[in-house]
């Protein structure tokens, strides 16, 4: 099966061409690299250098490379950034999505994975887990253009007969032997502890102290990268459709990721706690039910210091990332 992977330098996404090209697929991905390494891209990947928003470079790449599958992962995904510039999400999200889908149906692919996010529920009421049918409600920019994407794949499948898989998933986090998480500016908890670890970061800002948690710190549900893009690999060819959460079903705090960090590194890891972030839930826990039962996915890095380990693996023979 040939590929096309858009944002595929970036984190996921070059680990999704990792995983798809160990299963035998054929692999293009489609990359500004704004977020990107052309490093991070396993061998035998061709990159198609672009932005999703240029609909006549995205034709070319998919007229040249000709894939039975787009995997949709290119968009803006801080949600700090999006409450100051709603405007990047909405235009780069929505309408580079748009422009995708539209490309998509008139090149004649017949299906679509796309990467949501668990963003688009904000803060579930009197929910402890969240279901694929637990109602709706963003609380920032970045959740309410990954909803408006989910209704646009809803409706190119009524109209045009577009398959798609949206996966909406939780924290990603951990890496592989070889591609990890290196962002130009890095606002993600794990590898921001690692760093402190590494002694290239002073301290770990935590972001609120006063959340109605075990410990006042946000808590977040963390799936490791290779079982994210592994149930990327089963929908490719799965009949399975629509909405998916992707998760370990389990919470952990800031300051439990911050403690796991310091025995898994054996050091000392200095914490400063400022205000919380607007936008942010207090808690987000996931039900992959729906995942294991109609796609048969199963995590197997279910252990927060597994995760962990994996990641401060690669920082450690990776510390400049792919720079």
């Amino acid at each position: 099966m040939n590929v096309l992977i858009t944002g595929g330098a970036g984190y996921i996404g070059a680990i999704c061409a990792e995983i798809f090209t160990r299963a035998g697929h054929g692999v293009s991905a489609y990359d500004n690299l704004s977020e990107g390494h052309r490093a991070a891209l396993p061998p035998g990947v061709r990159l198609f250098e672009g932005d999703i928003l240029d609909a006549s470079a995205f034709r070319r790449a998919l007229e040249s490379s000709r894939p039975d599958v787009v995997a949709h992962l290119a968009a803006s995904a801080l949600v700090g950034e999006s409450m100051q510039d709603p405007a990047k999400y909405f235009r780069n999200n929505v309408s580079g999505t748009q422009a995708v889908l539209q490309a998509c149906v008139e090149s004649g692919v017949r299906r679509v994975i796309f990467s949501s996010s668990c963003a688009t529920y904000g803060i579930p009421v009197g929910e402890q887990i969240i279901t694929e049918t637990t109602p709706q409600d963003p609380i920032n920019p970045y959740g309410e253009s990954k909803r408006m994407c989910e209704r646009m794949l809803d409706w190119h499948r009524r109209i045009h007969g577009l398959e798609f898989v949206a996966f909406r998933f939780f924290n990603a986090a951990g890496a592989t032997q070889e591609r990890g998480e290196h962002h130009h500016v890095e606002t993600h908890l794990i590898p921001n502890v690692l760093r402190v670890a590494a002694g290239t970061l002073e301290r770990c800002d935590v972001l609120g102290g006063d959340y109605p948690t075990s410990d006042g710190t946000c808590q977040r549900d963390y799936i490791h990268v290779e079982d994210l893009a592994e149930a990327f690999k089963i929908a490719l060819s799965s009949q399975a459709l629509g909405f998916f959460n992707l998760g370990n079903d389990t919470p952990f705090s800031v300051l439990e990721v911050i403690r796991t960090a310091e025995r898994v590194t054996g050091k000392k890891i200095e914490t400063r706690m400022l205000p919380r972030r607007p936008g942010d839930p207090p808690r987000l826990v996931a039900s992959s039910a729906r995942a294991r039962a109609e796609l048969g996915w199963r995590p197997r890095h279910t252990s927060l210091e597994k995760i962990i380990e994996s990641a401060w693996r690669w920082h450690q023979s990776h510390p400049r990332g792919f720079a």
